[in-house]
């Protein structure tokens, strides 16, 4: 069901990192706009550097504010590892450029392309939202 969310919530023009956050905004009880100022500098791989997935920071911070108590480190490393372990079992990376081919790495600037039919027919990146999602959910239900 979240990852649902968080896929539409890409083709609605959210980045990655906002799209999965903004899926578990009822469990974070932080308002909507809050919620995509603290994740919008992770879309694109940071910032579009494409270094971390944006999904994946987006299912880290989730991960982060739900599931830990903000203090133990030992415990929230391991816990976003092992999130982390899952997603790159699935698509075998964790990197934003190693999961994106072809021109779109060509583009080096800081701004977005413009969501076209063809912006989503080229890049994995809505399936990839529904995927940190779909983990999250579980990690939450355990």
């Amino acid at each position: 069901m979240k990852g649902e969310i968080a896929k539409d919530n890409f083709l609605k023009g959210l980045n990655c990192a906002q799209a999965v956050v903004l899926a578990f905004k009822d469990e974070l009880d932080l308002p909507e706009e809050t919620i995509k100022k603290l994740s919008i500098g992770f879309g694109g791989g940071l910032a579009r550097q494409r270094l971390t997935c944006g999904a994946v920071s987006g299912m880290s911070l989730v991960l982060g504010a739900i599931r830990t108590d903000g203090k133990d480190k030992t415990s929230a490393y391991a816990l976003i590892r092992s999130a982390c372990d899952e997603f790159k079992a699935e698509t075998g990376s964790l990197i934003c450029a190693e999961m994106l081919s072809g021109e779109i790495l060509k583009d080096k600037s800081a701004v977005p392309e413009e969501r076209t039919p063809e912006y989503y027919e080229k890049r994995p990146c809505a399936d990839l939202c529904a995927l940190a999602a779909e983990i999250v959910e579980k990690y939450i239900k355990r």
